[in-house]
């Protein structure tokens, strides 16, 4: 696993052997970061990490200088892990031990960016859940972004406040975005109103 921008571009860190996860590939990564470079300037943003698994995700923000960052995973051996290579790095990395959903429950704090990435055989039910929880809790601050990573065989367009997706190789990464929805519904509003005209 390679860090592959920011302060610590280049670093490699590795995890133990053992832990269930399914890091995202470095390509998918680097694919990942760019889009999201095209709309925030990393320094400070505040981010969640749900299913964050060995961190991944998590050290690629704290190494472009996001910070706060949460990362949520149900597994005890990961969040561990998470917490070694936080203090090892200085990173400002919160790790949780517990089930995302309960989590997303009684969570009250808000995110500039969320990035969810489930394990790829839950049901496309429970890959909704996430995102009608965030909304439903209002966790996405205002002009922030929710990224969920998935297979081909989930489908995530017709979900509220979707946003586009990229495809790359076996991997999707739903973007979300408050905005979004909110000018579809303006849209609907509107055509509505012409049509009571």
């Amino acid at each position: 696993m390679r860090i592959i921008s920011g302060k610590f571009k280049g670093r490699r860190i590795s995890p133990p052997k053992g832990l269930p996860v399914r890091p995202t590939t470095d390509m998918s990564k680097e694919a990942l970061f760019n889009v999201l470079n095209n709309h925030f300037s990393f320094e400070g943003l505040k981010v969640l990490d749900l299913f964050a698994g060995t961190g991944n995700i998590s050290y690629e923000f704290a190494s472009r200088g996001s910070s706060p960052i949460t990362s949520v995973d149900g597994d005890f051996g990961c969040v561990k892990f998470i917490k070694q290579v936080a203090a090892e790095y200085d990173f400002n990395i919160a790790a949780t031990k517990s089930d995302v959903f309960k989590f997303l429950e009684r969570n009250n704090a808000t995110f500039d960016i969320i990035f969810a990435d489930p394990p790829y055989a839950l049901d496309q039910t429970t890959f909704e859940k996430i995102v009608l929880l965030v909304f439903e809790k209002n966790t996405l601050n205002e002009d922030g972004m929710m990224v969920i990573e998935h297979s081909k065989y989930t489908k995530l367009d017709h979900m509220i406040h979707f946003s586009f997706k990229k495809s790359y190789g076996g991997s999707i990464f739903s973007f979300f975005e408050l905005a979004k929805g909110e000018e579809e519904l303006d849209e609907d509003l509107m055509e509505s109103n012409s049509e009571d005209e």
